[in-house]
């Protein structure tokens, strides 16, 4: 994931920490003396942390060079690493990850891994996308499948959201206690062309690296008109982007 565009993921940066402050908040009284942030991106996570938890050493991990370079010139006072949530060294109180978990494959392995790394009474708090249904997400899936632009068999990466039930089992094998909840945003947005610009930065960004300059504003074409017959303008003149997401604390 070297190739991640911080500046266009921070274009939304209030809507994509929000969540993060509320799982942050959710696990503010455990205390923690050393916290891991998985898949920190471009830092804005691993800044609410140290805004809950001033006393924790707090460490920032992502795979992406250019996120991690970002995180440091942003957040030069916080600890930023190139690395992986496998390639973690364990003993730590609080492993926190925002929005990052559903691009690693195989949860039911990934999470009990996770867990081992944690110190006894150590939580697990994260946060993952479940948007796949949003009409938006739909809209480009639908687009992405037309032959013309020859996309079949675009090497994606994964994108691994389970079922709530399916996370139950797995935490229920690999934790003394958890909580699973959802909660649903819903994001004001100036106008259509900020939809497009919202998933250029995430779900299209396989899909655009893929086609050449010409096809790729083409492409996007394709998704603003078809979100401007899907979203109705609001009475601000805005648009609404609705956005499932599915949290859970476990520990150990």
């Amino acid at each position: 994931m070297s190739n991640w565009d911080a500046g266009q993921y921070l274009k939304f940066e209030r809507q994509r920490t929000q969540p993060a402050m509320d799982l942050a908040m959710r696990v503010r009284s455990c205390a923690p003396k050393r916290i891991a942030d998985i898949g920190c991106g471009p830092g804005n996570s691993t800044a609410v942390l140290r805004e809950v938890f001033p006393e924790a050493a707090i460490l920032g991990i992502d795979s992406s060079t250019g996120m991690i370079e970002r995180a440091h010139a942003k957040y030069p006072e916080l600890q930023f690493r190139i690395c992986d949530a496998l390639s973690l060294e364990g003993g730590y109180d609080l492993l926190f990850s925002n929005a990052c978990l559903q691009w690693i494959a195989h949860h039911d392995t990934l999470i009990p891994a996770l867990m081992q790394k944690l110190v006894p009474g150590g939580i697990l708090a994260v946060q993952i996308p479940i948007n796949g249904e949003e009409p938006l997400f739909r809209l480009i899936r639908e687009i992405a499948d037309e032959p013309r632009w020859r996309l079949q068999g675009v090497p994606l990466q994964p994108n691994e959201t389970l079922t709530p039930e399916e996370y139950y089992d797995i935490l229920s094998g690999c934790s003394a206690s958890f909580e699973i909840w959802e909660t649903k945003y819903y994001h004001s947005l100036p106008d259509h062309e900020a939809l497009v610009e919202w998933v250029k930065g995430t779900r299209i960004r396989p899909y655009l690296a893929c086609l050449s300059e010409e096809q790729g504003a083409a492409f996007e074409n394709e998704i603003l008109k078809g979100a401007k017959a899907l979203y109705p303008v609001m009475q601000n003149g805005g648009v609404v982007l609705g956005f499932r997401r599915l949290f859970f604390v476990a520990a150990v």
